[in-house]
């Protein structure tokens, strides 16, 4: 049998109950696999020559009541912290999984970043057919670019220019059916694949 990355019991992490229960099922069936997507991908974004990246495994360490409904690795240009700067993710919810470039509400040049995008749309419209943008990385939920079409593009960067709490996502998601159908060497060239389309867009948001 050819072996997957992923598999049922990695999504049903999101329906195990209690905070406690869940957290040490993250820790035992995902964050291994977070930590070794941090392995292998770190030296890819890194090599773009855009600065040094570094992975950061979510710890959830704020969640006091509430188990968290999604998680992720994500892979910044600094060793501590990651959330202030333009990041990349690879994350699973219990429906799916994505692999995004990520402008969240701490950072500080959003508006520098909407202008910039804003300034060389295509960059974005142009991405393959199954990319999708959304304005809130606590909400599953995500457009497609090529469905929604420019004005929803437009209409999310403009958000973020204006308003403190916007955020703005873009990149693939996968159906849990269709990720645990994957082999480990298909899902790898597919997130790889994923970056390199990103990373032109990561240069444009970056200035």
């Amino acid at each position: 049998m050819t072996k997957t990355f992923w598999t049922e019991n990695d999504f049903s992490v999101f329906e195990v109950e209690g905070l406690d229960e869940r957290m040490i099922a993250l820790q035992e069936r995902i964050q291994p696999k977070f930590n070794k997507l941090g392995d292998l991908f770190t030296p890819l974004l890194s090599a773009h020559g855009k600065g040094e990246f570094y992975p950061h495994v979510a710890r959830h360490a704020r969640r006091t009541v509430n188990p968290p409904s999604d998680s992720w690795v994500a892979f910044a240009p600094a060793k501590r912290g990651y959330k202030a700067l333009p990041h990349f993710q690879i994350g699973l919810w219990g429906s799916h999984l994505f692999i995004v470039l990520a402008i969240i509400y701490e950072n500080p040049d959003k508006k520098g970043i909407s202008d910039r995008l804003q300034n060389d749309l295509s960059i974005l419209t142009s991405l393959p057919k199954d990319y999708v943008v959304s304005g809130d990385h606590m909400k599953p939920g995500a457009q497609l670019i090529q469905e929604s079409g420019k004005e929803r593009v437009v209409e999310l960067l403009e958000r973020l220019h204006d308003v403190k709490k916007a955020e703005f996502l873009v990149g693939r998601h996968l159906d849990r059916k269709q990720a645990v159908a994957m082999t480990e060497q298909e899902f790898l060239s597919y997130a790889e694949e994923t970056f390199e389309q990103l990373l032109p867009v990561y240069d444009r948001v970056i200035g």
